[in-house]
């Protein structure tokens, strides 16, 4: 077997799960919802100033989605036994992690498309113009941002031993670099480590990029300039805070996490 064969496996597994589509499908509910009322009542409805608000609604439900997928990828297999039926087939310990990860970029993808072609169709219905190639970005920006979770939470997943352990670290991750971040004391804590214990005198742009590299979220949302046009980064902005390097960002979050995860479990005693 190899990488594709271990991802078909598992995809033959996961696609039944209904917990995964469920967190899927309550994403595209809150998508419809935030699309008819930002039409309700308004006398010129706009899709942009809807998707643009509904930007952070997906910034904290995302993760959720791209978490729940993946993080007992390999933790799961492991508790159970069954990855050493997988490992005696014979597969690499490399092809069970890319495996797994190329299962659930597709499951989670999907998931999101599907909500925005839903959305894209409501859309047509309730705005006057539903601006397809606002949609096309939107939806590309989120699917990288989803899968910088995907990347993190199958790294998790193979560097754990247990599901308790994968689900800890998965939770751990996303309130540090998701709900931390989003309610202000993600920069507040960095700021405190440089600048108070640290006395490096740390301005706002550097504990900004700092904060960026630390959270997927944080740099998602500097990102959306690339897709709003109204939307401008402040005059003074330095080129490291810019929406493109957001981007270089999210997809190292893409690389890293599943390099450790391979790294790590290609030395763990499975027992």
């Amino acid at each position: 077997m190899s990488t594709l064969d271990v991802a078909k496996k598992d995809f033959l597994d996961v696609r039944r799960s209904k917990v995964i589509w469920f967190v899927g499908g309550f994403y595209a509910v809150i998508m419809a919802l935030f699309l008819y009322f930002g039409q309700t009542n308004v006398s010129e409805p706009n899709v942009q100033n809807a998707l643009n608000g509904l930007t952070g609604i997906g910034a904290m439900f995302i993760p959720l989605i791209a978490l729940v997928a993946a993080y007992l990828a390999i933790a799961g297999e492991r508790e159970s036994g069954g990855i050493k039926y997988l490992l005696s087939i014979p597969n690499s310990r490399r092809d069970v992690v890319l495996g797994k990860f190329l299962t659930r970029t597709v499951i989670v993808t999907a998931s999101i498309l599907a909500a925005f072609l839903l959305s894209a169709g409501l859309a047509l219905a309730w705005y006057p113009s539903i601006e397809a190639e606002l949609f096309v970005r939107a939806a590309a920006l989120t699917v990288l941002y989803a899968l910088t979770y995907v990347a993190v939470a199958i790294g998790i997943s193979a560097a754990t031993s247990s599901r308790s352990r994968a689900m800890g670290g998965a939770i751990g991750f996303f309130f540090v670099t998701n709900v931390l971040n989003l309610f202000g004391p993600l920069r507040l804590a960095i700021e405190y480590v440089f600048n108070d214990l640290m006395g490096l005198d740390i301005a706002g742009n550097q504990i900004m990029f700092v904060q960026s590299l630390i959270s997927p979220t944080a740099a998602y949302l500097r990102s959306t300039t690339l897709v709003f046009p109204n939307q401008t980064v402040p005059n003074g902005f330095p080129w490291y805070l810019q929406s493109e390097i957001m981007v270089a960002i999210m997809i190292a979050w893409l690389v890293v996490p599943i390099a450790l995860g391979i790294w790590r479990f290609e030395r763990a005693d499975l027992g």
